[in-house]
């Protein structure tokens, strides 16, 4: 596997071959990353993975100057997954100039859930992968369910663009315990680990209340948030949406529950289809 960290240089080294499977990761990869780069290597095209950490999607409180960057042990893995080629830019390659053309998604998905509580979040989401679509020029994109919205707002930015690009969706990957596999878990303690199992556990209650009565969503959300409230969480959302756009759970949709809490310093996001 190559690592490379120029576009002029990833360019040359996809001019020859068919448009790859890409896979954008921020870096600090673990099984779950890394089960994208197998799912894209069995598409039967070259896999690029781009390791990359982007300012734009980051406010101003959170971690970005501390998010981990493991570039040398991220390229062991991605070699050992089947990665043909790592793209990982610095800061001024990517942005050489400030961005100052955005890609806003619409607010009616981007500034619900996650978008309420990051505010930008999803400009910075969209405006990094579009740029990234252009360097790489994939075929096809894998993105995890485990950021279940994120995954909806780059479906709807390649529809309305009609940019030629698949978009493939990879389940979520979790621990022996269930804990759904995350960067961020590893700012976890010892402790936190074992807590952080309940957040999964209350997406199972919310699931299990709305199959045996899709009338009582509203309530098993507010219960669930009760529940994480007393262990000493601080939710900012417990959900059932629909699957499709993540609006309003009507008629016999297929329905999400979807979550969003902090834990000590770390917040922890996860989701259920219903």
């Amino acid at each position: 596997m190559h690592v490379v960290h120029g576009i002029a240089e990833l360019r040359r080294a996809l001019a020859d071959g068919p448009r790859p499977a890409f896979v954008p990761t921020m870096g600090n990869l673990h099984e779950g990353h890394l089960a994208l780069v197998r799912q894209a290597r069995s598409r039967g095209l070259p896999v690029v993975a781009s390791i990359f950490v982007n300012r734009l999607q980051f406010a101003p409180h959170e971690d970005f100057d501390r998010y981990p960057r493991t570039l040398a042990r991220d390229a062991d893995l991605l070699a050992g997954a089947g990665c043909d080629l790592a793209f990982a830019p610095d800061e001024r390659e990517m942005y050489p100039q400030p961005q100052t053309y955005e890609v806003r998604p619409p607010a009616a998905l981007a500034d619900i859930l996650e978008g309420a509580f990051r505010p930008g979040f999803f400009t910075g989401v969209c405006t990094v992968v579009m740029k990234l679509f252009q360097i790489v020029q994939p075929g096809v994109a894998l993105f995890g369910k485990k950021d279940y919205q994120q995954l909806r707002v780059i479906e709807g930015m390649v529809r309305d663009f009609a940019l030629p690009v698949e978009i493939v969706p990879g389940e979520t990957v979790r621990a022996d315990d269930g804990l759904a596999l995350s960067s961020r878990n590893g700012y976890l303690s010892a402790a936190e680990r074992t807590e952080a199992l309940a957040l999964r556990r209350q997406l199972q209650a919310v699931a299990d209340a709305v199959r045996a009565d899709r009338n009582g969503a509203a309530a098993a959300e507010q219960a669930a948030m009760q529940a994480l409230r007393a262990r000493g969480w601080q939710p900012d959302y417990v959900a059932v949406r629909r699957r499709s756009d993540l609006l309003a759970a009507e008629g016999d949709e297929p329905l999400v529950a979807l979550a969003a809490a902090r834990l000590g310093n770390t917040r922890l996001i996860d989701n259920l289809e219903i």
